[in-house]
């Protein structure tokens, strides 16, 4: 499983991890319609996608719990469709974030939830945000499940554009190849995804490059 582990990037959203202001209590429901879902610099299904979100915000705001699942409109190369379907729980300190989220893709005969020896369909990550003014970082690494090498991502984004309804967003992000880049080379911690995307109303236009992979994509997504 090349993916192995993600809510808090939302496929082509360049910004990971919600801003560190508490949410309004309740629930919340929504869904993308993504041309390709792309992931820390990574193509994943290769087919667009629906993507539909539940959450709920706990009394206070500052604890937020959900579910996120991107499933393929189309297979790939004769092979099943992409299907993912992730549960986080999040907890909001002022502009910081601590989340746990637990990735789980079905592959094969491999789709027993909930999973998390080293050949189930499931991965484990704890992640770290900030995110103030146009400013965000995120810190990750998987802790357990599938392929666990202890898999380390790193981002940093900058909003540097926000005029007449559209707003635009940079990012930089590393992590190992194993998990995000080119798997035929050495594991080492090497940038993995550079890009920029730019937003209107519902609507985000994405231009992503992988440095070690050598692969580009440019991707819309509405969001509902």
């Amino acid at each position: 499983m090349k993916k192995t582990a993600k809510l808090l990037t939302l496929a082509v959203a360049l910004f990971a991890g919600f801003a560190g202001t508490a949410q309004a209590e309740g629930f919340k429901v929504g869904a993308d319609v993504v041309s390709s879902y792309v992931w820390r610099g990574g193509d994943l299904g290769d087919s667009a996608a629906i993507q539909p979100a539940l959450s709920y915000t706990f009394e206070g705001g500052n604890v937020i719990v959900g579910a996120w699942g991107s499933y393929a409109v189309s297979d790939q190369n004769g092979n099943a469709r992409y299907k993912e379907t992730d549960l986080y729980a999040t907890v909001l300190a002022g502009p910081f974030n601590l989340t746990v989220t637990d990735y789980y893709v079905p592959t094969g005969t491999n789709t027993r939830a909930f999973n998390f020896k080293k050949d189930g369909p499931n991965v484990v990550e704890v992640s770290a945000g900030y995110a103030k003014d146009e400013l965000s970082l995120l810190a990750a690494i998987n802790v357990a499940g599938t392929e666990n090498g202890n898999a380390k991502y790193f981002e940093a984004g900058y909003k540097f554009y926000d005029k007449d309804g559209y707003s635009a967003k940079g990012v930089a992000g590393i992590g190992n190849r194993r998990s995000y880049g080119n798997t035929a080379q050495e594991d080492k911690v090497v940038f993995v995804n550079t890009g920029i995307s730019v937003s209107k109303d519902r609507y985000t236009a994405s231009y992503v490059y992988n440095p070690d992979t050598e692969k580009s994509n440019i991707i819309f997504m509405a969001s509902f």
